[in-house]
Protein backbone atom coordinates (compact mmCIF):
# COMPACT_ATOMS: atom_id res chain seq x y z
CA UNK A 1 0.00 0.00 0.00
CA UNK A 2 1.38 3.41 -0.98
CA UNK A 3 2.12 6.11 1.57
CA UNK A 4 -0.75 8.23 0.22
CA UNK A 5 -3.23 5.40 0.48
CA UNK A 6 -2.10 4.73 4.04
CA UNK A 7 -3.31 8.25 4.85
CA UNK A 8 -6.86 7.10 4.25
CA UNK A 9 -6.66 3.78 6.10
CA UNK A 10 -8.69 5.15 9.05
CA UNK A 11 -11.41 6.47 6.73
CA UNK A 12 -11.80 3.23 4.81
CA UNK A 13 -11.95 1.18 8.02
CA UNK A 14 -14.58 3.43 9.65
CA UNK A 15 -16.75 3.29 6.52
CA UNK A 16 -16.39 -0.50 6.41
CA UNK A 17 -17.37 -0.74 10.08
CA UNK A 18 -20.40 1.48 9.47
CA UNK A 19 -21.59 -0.60 6.53
CA UNK A 20 -21.48 -3.63 8.83
CA UNK A 21 -23.44 -2.05 11.70
CA UNK A 22 -26.15 -0.77 9.34
CA UNK A 23 -27.04 -4.44 8.85
CA UNK A 24 -25.87 -5.68 12.26
CA UNK A 25 -26.22 -2.98 14.98
CA UNK A 26 -23.98 -3.29 18.02
CA UNK A 27 -26.17 -3.40 21.10
CA UNK A 28 -24.07 -2.52 24.12
CA UNK A 29 -23.95 -0.42 27.24
CA UNK A 30 -22.64 2.86 25.95
CA UNK A 31 -23.44 5.73 28.30
CA UNK A 32 -24.35 7.98 25.37
CA UNK A 33 -24.94 7.81 21.63
CA UNK A 34 -24.21 10.48 19.04
CA UNK A 35 -26.07 10.73 15.73
CA UNK A 36 -25.04 12.35 12.48
CA UNK A 37 -27.96 13.40 10.27
CA UNK A 38 -27.10 13.89 6.61
CA UNK A 39 -29.97 15.35 4.57
CA UNK A 40 -28.76 14.59 1.08
CA UNK A 41 -30.41 15.48 -2.22
CA UNK A 42 -30.88 11.82 -3.12
CA UNK A 43 -30.42 10.05 0.20
CA UNK A 44 -30.96 10.71 3.91
CA UNK A 45 -28.42 8.98 6.16
CA UNK A 46 -28.30 8.58 9.93
CA UNK A 47 -24.99 7.43 11.43
CA UNK A 48 -24.79 6.52 15.12
CA UNK A 49 -21.60 6.22 17.18
CA UNK A 50 -21.09 5.28 20.82
CA UNK A 51 -19.34 7.10 23.68
CA UNK A 52 -15.97 6.20 22.13
CA UNK A 53 -17.14 7.48 18.73
CA UNK A 54 -17.21 3.99 17.22
CA UNK A 55 -19.99 3.18 14.70
CA UNK A 56 -22.76 1.11 16.29
CA UNK A 57 -25.79 1.59 14.01
CA UNK A 58 -27.14 3.44 11.02
CA UNK A 59 -29.80 3.68 8.37
CA UNK A 60 -30.33 5.33 5.02
CA UNK A 61 -33.24 6.00 2.71
CA UNK A 62 -33.41 7.42 -0.79
CA UNK A 63 -35.74 10.43 -0.78
CA UNK A 64 -36.64 13.59 -2.65
CA UNK A 65 -36.88 16.05 0.21
CA UNK A 66 -33.79 18.12 -0.61
CA UNK A 67 -32.87 19.72 -3.93
CA UNK A 68 -29.62 21.51 -4.73
CA UNK A 69 -28.73 21.43 -1.06
CA UNK A 70 -31.99 23.05 0.06
CA UNK A 71 -34.84 21.45 2.02
CA UNK A 72 -37.91 21.52 -0.26
CA UNK A 73 -40.14 19.05 1.59
CA UNK A 74 -39.91 20.10 5.23
CA UNK A 75 -42.58 17.74 6.60
CA UNK A 76 -41.32 14.85 4.49
CA UNK A 77 -37.78 15.38 5.76
CA UNK A 78 -38.94 15.42 9.38
CA UNK A 79 -40.97 12.24 8.93
CA UNK A 80 -38.08 10.36 7.29
CA UNK A 81 -35.55 11.36 9.97
CA UNK A 82 -38.05 10.59 12.75
CA UNK A 83 -38.87 7.16 11.30
CA UNK A 84 -35.20 6.25 10.90
CA UNK A 85 -34.48 7.50 14.43
CA UNK A 86 -37.21 5.27 15.87
CA UNK A 87 -36.04 2.33 13.78
CA UNK A 88 -32.51 2.58 15.15
CA UNK A 89 -33.73 3.19 18.71
CA UNK A 90 -35.71 -0.05 18.58
CA UNK A 91 -32.65 -1.95 17.42
CA UNK A 92 -30.38 -0.45 20.08
CA UNK A 93 -32.98 -0.51 22.83
CA UNK A 94 -32.31 3.07 23.83
CA UNK A 95 -33.26 6.65 22.98
CA UNK A 96 -31.08 8.69 20.62
CA UNK A 97 -30.87 12.13 22.19
CA UNK A 98 -27.99 14.04 20.63
CA UNK A 99 -27.81 14.83 16.93
CA UNK A 100 -25.65 16.90 14.62
CA UNK A 101 -26.18 18.00 11.03
CA UNK A 102 -24.35 19.51 8.08
CA UNK A 103 -25.13 21.80 5.15
CA UNK A 104 -23.43 22.59 1.83
CA UNK A 105 -20.64 25.17 2.33
CA UNK A 106 -21.73 28.78 2.08
CA UNK A 107 -25.45 28.06 2.55
CA UNK A 108 -25.67 28.71 6.29
CA UNK A 109 -27.68 31.92 5.86
CA UNK A 110 -30.00 30.30 3.30
CA UNK A 111 -30.86 26.90 4.72
CA UNK A 112 -29.20 26.17 8.06
CA UNK A 113 -32.42 27.13 9.85
CA UNK A 114 -34.47 24.56 7.93
CA UNK A 115 -31.91 21.82 8.56
CA UNK A 116 -31.78 22.67 12.28
CA UNK A 117 -35.57 22.59 12.51
CA UNK A 118 -35.79 19.22 10.74
CA UNK A 119 -33.32 17.60 13.13
CA UNK A 120 -34.95 19.13 16.20
CA UNK A 121 -38.50 18.35 15.05
CA UNK A 122 -37.46 14.73 14.54
CA UNK A 123 -36.68 14.54 18.27
CA UNK A 124 -32.97 15.29 18.57
CA UNK A 125 -31.16 17.81 20.73
CA UNK A 126 -29.10 19.58 18.08
CA UNK A 127 -25.46 19.95 19.11
CA UNK A 128 -23.70 21.07 15.93
CA UNK A 129 -24.21 22.25 12.35
CA UNK A 130 -21.15 22.32 10.12
CA UNK A 131 -20.43 22.39 6.40
CA UNK A 132 -20.40 19.02 4.65
CA UNK A 133 -16.78 18.84 3.42
CA UNK A 134 -15.51 19.89 6.85
CA UNK A 135 -17.63 17.15 8.41
CA UNK A 136 -16.22 14.64 5.93
CA UNK A 137 -12.69 15.56 6.95
CA UNK A 138 -13.43 14.35 10.50
CA UNK A 139 -13.18 10.90 8.90
CA UNK A 140 -10.68 11.63 6.14
CA UNK A 141 -8.23 13.44 8.45
CA UNK A 142 -6.59 15.37 5.63
CA UNK A 143 -3.98 17.89 6.80
CA UNK A 144 -3.25 19.56 3.47
CA UNK A 145 -5.51 19.08 0.48
CA UNK A 146 -9.07 19.43 -0.74
CA UNK A 147 -12.24 17.61 0.24
CA UNK A 148 -14.75 17.55 -2.61
CA UNK A 149 -18.29 16.56 -1.64
CA UNK A 150 -20.28 15.75 -4.79
CA UNK A 151 -23.90 15.41 -3.79
CA UNK A 152 -27.10 15.22 -5.74
CA UNK A 153 -27.43 18.92 -6.44
CA UNK A 154 -24.15 20.59 -5.59
CA UNK A 155 -20.40 20.11 -5.39
CA UNK A 156 -18.87 21.43 -2.17
CA UNK A 157 -15.15 22.10 -1.87
CA UNK A 158 -13.10 22.64 1.29
CA UNK A 159 -9.38 23.38 1.13
CA UNK A 160 -7.35 22.50 4.20
CA UNK A 161 -3.95 23.71 5.34
CA UNK A 162 -2.34 22.26 8.46
CA UNK A 163 -5.66 20.57 9.23
CA UNK A 164 -7.67 23.79 9.18
CA UNK A 165 -10.21 24.87 6.56
CA UNK A 166 -8.91 27.94 4.72
CA UNK A 167 -11.44 28.07 1.88
CA UNK A 168 -14.92 26.73 1.12
CA UNK A 169 -17.13 26.90 -1.97
CA UNK A 170 -20.27 25.30 -3.36
CA UNK A 171 -21.31 24.97 -7.01
CA UNK A 172 -24.67 23.78 -8.46
CA UNK A 173 -23.47 20.67 -10.29
CA UNK A 174 -23.86 17.08 -9.08
CA UNK A 175 -25.81 13.86 -9.37
CA UNK A 176 -28.93 15.58 -10.68
CA UNK A 177 -26.98 16.54 -13.80
CA UNK A 178 -25.79 12.93 -14.10
CA UNK A 179 -29.39 11.72 -14.04
CA UNK A 180 -30.49 14.29 -16.61
CA UNK A 181 -27.76 13.13 -19.00
CA UNK A 182 -28.65 9.47 -18.45
CA UNK A 183 -32.33 10.26 -18.97
CA UNK A 184 -31.60 11.94 -22.29
CA UNK A 185 -29.05 9.42 -23.53
CA UNK A 186 -31.14 6.36 -22.75
CA UNK A 187 -34.58 7.93 -23.39
CA UNK A 188 -35.89 7.06 -19.94
CA UNK A 189 -37.81 9.07 -17.31
CA UNK A 190 -35.71 10.99 -14.77
CA UNK A 191 -36.78 8.75 -11.86
CA UNK A 192 -35.80 5.66 -13.82
CA UNK A 193 -32.47 7.27 -14.75
CA UNK A 194 -31.79 7.85 -11.05
CA UNK A 195 -32.19 4.15 -10.30
CA UNK A 196 -30.23 3.10 -13.39
CA UNK A 197 -27.35 5.37 -12.38
CA UNK A 198 -27.10 3.85 -8.90
CA UNK A 199 -26.58 0.30 -10.17
CA UNK A 200 -22.82 -0.44 -10.24
CA UNK A 201 -23.40 -2.96 -13.03
CA UNK A 202 -24.24 -0.04 -15.35
CA UNK A 203 -21.26 2.12 -14.48
CA UNK A 204 -18.88 0.79 -17.13
CA UNK A 205 -21.29 1.80 -19.90
CA UNK A 206 -22.31 5.02 -18.16
CA UNK A 207 -18.83 6.43 -17.56
CA UNK A 208 -18.21 7.53 -21.19
CA UNK A 209 -21.71 9.05 -21.30
CA UNK A 210 -21.17 10.95 -18.05
CA UNK A 211 -17.54 11.90 -18.72
CA UNK A 212 -18.39 15.47 -19.88
CA UNK A 213 -20.24 16.16 -16.59
CA UNK A 214 -17.39 14.68 -14.56
CA UNK A 215 -14.94 16.86 -16.49
CA UNK A 216 -17.10 19.90 -15.71
CA UNK A 217 -16.86 19.02 -12.01
CA UNK A 218 -13.09 18.68 -12.43
CA UNK A 219 -12.97 22.15 -14.00
CA UNK A 220 -14.95 23.52 -11.05
CA UNK A 221 -12.40 21.95 -8.70
CA UNK A 222 -9.52 23.45 -10.72
CA UNK A 223 -11.16 26.86 -10.58
CA UNK A 224 -11.49 26.85 -6.80
CA UNK A 225 -8.14 25.33 -5.87
CA UNK A 226 -6.22 27.74 -8.10
CA UNK A 227 -3.67 29.60 -6.02
CA UNK A 228 -3.64 26.96 -3.27
CA UNK A 229 -0.96 24.30 -2.91
CA UNK A 230 -3.35 21.33 -3.07
CA UNK A 231 -1.43 18.04 -3.05
CA UNK A 232 -4.38 15.64 -2.84
CA UNK A 233 -8.10 15.54 -3.44
CA UNK A 234 -10.53 13.30 -1.59
CA UNK A 235 -13.95 12.63 -3.08
CA UNK A 236 -17.03 12.06 -0.92
CA UNK A 237 -20.79 12.13 -1.49
CA UNK A 238 -23.19 9.69 -3.10
CA UNK A 239 -22.49 10.85 -6.65
CA UNK A 240 -18.86 9.72 -6.23
CA UNK A 241 -20.09 6.12 -6.11
CA UNK A 242 -19.82 6.20 -9.92
CA UNK A 243 -17.04 3.74 -10.73
CA UNK A 244 -14.09 5.50 -12.33
CA UNK A 245 -15.04 9.08 -11.44
CA UNK A 246 -11.81 9.50 -9.47
CA UNK A 247 -9.68 8.54 -12.48
CA UNK A 248 -11.21 11.25 -14.67
CA UNK A 249 -10.90 13.92 -11.97
CA UNK A 250 -7.28 12.99 -11.24
CA UNK A 251 -6.44 13.18 -14.94
CA UNK A 252 -8.10 16.58 -15.41
CA UNK A 253 -6.68 18.14 -12.24
CA UNK A 254 -3.28 16.46 -12.30
CA UNK A 255 -3.63 15.90 -8.54
CA UNK A 256 -3.68 12.58 -6.66
CA UNK A 257 -7.36 11.80 -6.10
CA UNK A 258 -8.64 9.37 -3.47
CA UNK A 259 -12.12 7.88 -3.20
CA UNK A 260 -13.18 5.90 -0.11
CA UNK A 261 -14.72 2.45 -0.40
CA UNK A 262 -18.20 3.96 -0.06
CA UNK A 263 -18.08 7.76 -0.37
CA UNK A 264 -21.79 8.12 0.46
CA UNK A 265 -21.17 7.36 4.14
CA UNK A 266 -18.13 9.55 4.85
CA UNK A 267 -19.98 12.81 5.51
CA UNK A 268 -22.69 11.36 7.81
CA UNK A 269 -19.99 9.60 9.82
CA UNK A 270 -18.06 12.86 10.07
CA UNK A 271 -21.21 14.59 11.29
CA UNK A 272 -21.64 11.93 13.98
CA UNK A 273 -18.01 12.39 15.06
CA UNK A 274 -18.75 16.12 15.45
CA UNK A 275 -21.73 15.50 17.75
CA UNK A 276 -21.41 16.30 21.46
CA UNK A 277 -23.74 16.64 24.46
CA UNK A 278 -23.89 20.44 24.28
CA UNK A 279 -26.99 21.81 22.56
CA UNK A 280 -26.64 24.86 20.33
Amino acid sequence: MSEKNLTFKFCDQVVKDFEHVVKHPIVGKSSVYYTGVDLGTACVVLAVVDENYKPVAGAYKYADVVRDGMVVDYIGAINIVREMKHEIEEKLGTELIYGAAAIPPGTDELDSGAVKNVVQAAGFELTSVLDEPTAANKVLRIKNGAVVDIGGGTTGISILKDGKVVYIADEPTGGTQFSLVVSGAYKMPFAEAELYKRNPENHKDLLPVLKPVVEKIASIINQHIKGYDVQEISLVGGTCCLTGIETIIEKKTGIFTHKPENPMFVTPLGIALSCTQESI
